[in-house]
């Protein structure tokens, strides 16, 4: 086995023996808790209930009059808002911070709290030491991209099967609440880099890496250390780790992994399998791993048109990343016994999620996708390879990625880049050394700025770009938006982006 990499976690020594269980008394810690967010209000709610003396920092000062801070109060929350408390520790001494994922490890208040000797933790390590007895099995899922979808596959097998199962984590339920969900029996876990950065003990019954390519390096600092918070995935799984056989940073990730003994390797190809891989035999999602005959037979799973009805193309060929993804969500229901038969249903049950590659509307012979799940290069190189003639409405927060692959590959699809976002330069950088004679349409960042309303400002950033694609399709194309970068600077989540841009295309059509 190799070495852990993970004995270096800071201050780990001093994270209070007292979390562990559900119900335990947390009488006489002080515990700080940053942000009141989707992870921070019922980990504040927790620890509230427990009896620790929690505090709460967030930086918006705008008292919240809702239902959230009520509860809070209950239990003697003290919040400080304002950006004075999330830029400096309290003056109180402290026994441990939970962090919210979003922050990054070098933000001043963090940094002074392991400077300071207090542990800083995250959703995935307190939901683990808290679960006491719960035994529902964990099956988490990282990856650059598929998550989601691999996420919702999964729980739509287990459900399949009739199992109590619920997706959560980056998706669906906190992992937190779910973890204190009675009854559930397996829960399948959504984790992305920021989330799998602040914890260092968890020892699921089985963890999937789908890829890796460069993603959030302003958040990680380097390639190194994104790749290096993926594999914490790994660390003490009990039954297997489950790599894409075509993505060799996956099964490095593997074989470098301090598992429990007897947990296995388990590749995912969307090619012939070998034995201890999943894969596809004429048509056929089939297992050469968990079975016994592994060497001479394959099981068949299910075929590739349920996975054409699970990812919203019934009667097509899916895409190669879907046929990927369901792959890696059977290897996960395998590994704890799911039947062949539970995998097909549950492919047939599924649905895809909002916002990935699903077309919006059709008119005068042109097709308008939202795929504004795209927010990096390598989901953006999904989505192009998906069509042939493309007006490509992209652009956002870049995260310090390099585009130039994606107009080396793809320019020969692009009838025109309608570009949105803050910051073009990156973009601008790789047409110049890609494909200089594309049409490239720059949307005024400036746009809708003076509303002062955020959301304002990205439905005029988005109106503009509809119209301006509107004016550039011909009859066959597809305007596709996969914006290959965060969406931040001009909106208020993916989900918003989306929503805006099928509003924009339906008000064009008149629909």
């Amino acid at each position: 086995m190799a070495e852990n990499p993970l004995t270096d976690y800071p201050n780990a020594e001093a994270i209070p023996a007292a979390l562990v269980g559900p119900s335990s008394s947390l009488d006489g810690l002080r515990i700080l808790v940053t942000g009141l967010g989707v992870t921070g209000f019922p980990a504040a709610v927790h620890l509230g209930e427990r009896g620790a003396d929690v505090i709460v920092v967030d930086g918006d000062d705008q008292a919240d009059v809702s239902e959230k801070e009520q509860i809070l109060e209950v239990f003697d929350v003290d919040i400080r808002r304002g950006a004075d408390h999330v830029s400096t520790l309290p003056e109180e001494p402290l026994d441990l911070v939970v962090t919210s994922p979003g922050w990054r490890p070098d933000h001043p208040l963090l940094l002074a709290a392991a400077e300071a000797g207090v542990p800083v933790i995250g959703e995935v390590e307190l939901a683990w030491r808290i679960r006491g007895t719960n035994d529902a099995k964990w099956l988490a899922i990282t990856g650059t991209n598929g998550k989601t979808t691999t996420t919702t596959m999964l729980e739509s097998m287990l459900l399949a099967d009739g199992l109590k199962a619920k997706a959560c984590g980056n998706i669906g339920a906190p992992l937190l609440e779910a973890v204190l969900e009675p009854g559930l029996e397996v829960l399948a876990i959504e984790l992305s880099s920021f989330q799998l950065h602040w914890q260092y003990s968890l020892s699921a019954d089985a963890a999937a890496v789908l890829n890796i390519a460069p993603d959030h390096l302003d958040w990680h600092g380097s390639a190194d250390a994104y790749e290096a918070d993926k594999a914490k995935i790994y660390h003490q799984a009990k039954t297997a780790c489950i790599y894409n056989v075509g993505d060799e940073v996956t099964l490095r990730m593997v074989e470098d992994a301090d598992v429990v003994e007897g947990a296995k390797a388990i590749g995912f190809t969307t090619g012939i399998p070998r034995p201890g891989e999943l894969g596809v035999v004429e048509d056929m999602l089939v297992d050469r791993a968990f079975i016994p005959q592994r060497y001479s037979s394959a099981a068949e799973l299910a075929s590739v048109n349920d996975v054409a009805a699970a990812t919203g193309v019934p009667g097509r060929e899916p895409a190669d990343h879907q046929v990927s993804n369901a792959l890696a969500a059977a290897a996960l229901a395998r590994s704890i016994g799911v039947p062949g038969q539970a995998i097909s249903e549950g492919l047939k049950n599924h649905s895809l999620g909002a916002h990935r590659m699903v077309t919006v509307a059709e008119g005068n012979g042109v097709s308008w996708v939202d795929d504004s799940k795209a927010t990096n290069t390598h989901a953006a190189n999904a989505s192009l390879s998906s069509f042939d003639s493309i007006v490509w409405i992209a652009g956002g927060l870049p995260k310090g990625a390099d585009f130039t692959s994606l107009f080396t590959d793809h320019g020969h699809r692009l009838r025109a880049l309608v570009l949105i976002g803050s910051d073009d330069a990156a973009f601008r950088e790789a047409i110049a050394a890609s494909v200089p004679d594309l049409d490239v349409i720059r949307i005024e960042p400036a746009l809708g700025v003076d509303s002062g309303v955020p959301r304002r400002r990205g439905e005029a950033v988005v109106a503009a770009a509809v119209e301006a694609a509107a004016g550039i399709a011909h009859a066959g194309d597809t305007v596709l938006l996969a914006p290959a970068a965060a969406s931040m600077d001009q909106f208020l989540n993916y989900n918003t982006r989306g929503e805006l841009f099928t509003q924009a295309v339906h008000a064009h059509l008149g629909s």
